[in-house]
């Protein structure tokens, strides 16, 4: 899962900048899973910034013309997957589709909204991996749909050890544009965090349900 390091850094600056991320070690968030947490992402935020959402879909399509160079479609996660991988399929001038997290309760019942082609190359654009679980789910749909999935891109990885093997049980290739470890070693050149913290938010990344804050 390689990273474009400038790209990484960059990315992961601009993230604490706007409020994207925040990192609370000693008042940890709770997730709906109950996992204690030092850490809260919302990639939403960057729809709100110009200059941080060109960066993302930008490199996105760099990425993609480097190593998945045959891809037909984008497809985004709903739903904060949908507007970066609109982005990227405009970039890209590729047709652009969406994949709901389950099929739609009326009508034609959809999972993928927007055309897909049986045999078409897609690109799952993800805004965050955590588990893995969703995106994984995602892609799925699309094989299931008739697709044939290149990669899951994403903004952002927690790089749990969970995650990537379930996407290598999964069979998915997944690559991210910033990660965990690349805010850490921003966030404390900044001073968002203290030297000190940086051990205990490692053991998070480790073993997040041993966490207690």
């Amino acid at each position: 899962m390689p990273t474009n390091t400038d790209t990484a850094r960059q990315i992961a600056e601009n993230l604490l900048d706007i409020d994207a991320v925040a990192l609370r070690p000693d008042e940890p968030f709770t997730w709906t899973s109950g996992i204690k947490s030092p850490i809260y992402c919302d990639n939403r935020m960057t729809m709100s910034y110009p200059e941080v959402r060109q960066l993302i879909y930008r490199s996105f399509a760099a990425q993609i013309r480097e190593k998945y160079g045959e891809a037909q479609v984008i497809a985004g996660t709903a739903t904060a997957g949908i507007p970066h991988a609109a982005w990227v399929a405009e970039e890209m001038g590729l047709p652009m589709a969406y994949v709901r997290s389950k099929p739609k309760g009326h009508g034609k019942g959809n999972q993928i909204e927007g055309r897909l082609a049986a045999g078409a190359k897609v690109i799952v654009i993800e805004d965050l991996i955590s588990t893995g679980g969703s995106s994984i789910e995602a892609a799925r749909a699309v094989q299931e749909a008739g697709g044939e999935v290149l990669a899951v891109l994403a903004i952002f990885s927690y790089q749990f050890p969970t995650a990537e093997q379930a996407f290598a049980e999964a069979g998915f290739t997944f690559e991210t544009l910033s990660n965990y470890t690349t805010l850490l070693d921003v966030a404390k050149e900044k001073g968002t965090i203290r030297p000190e913290q940086i051990e205990t938010l490692k053991a998070w990344r480790e073993n997040p349900q041993a966490y207690k804050g």
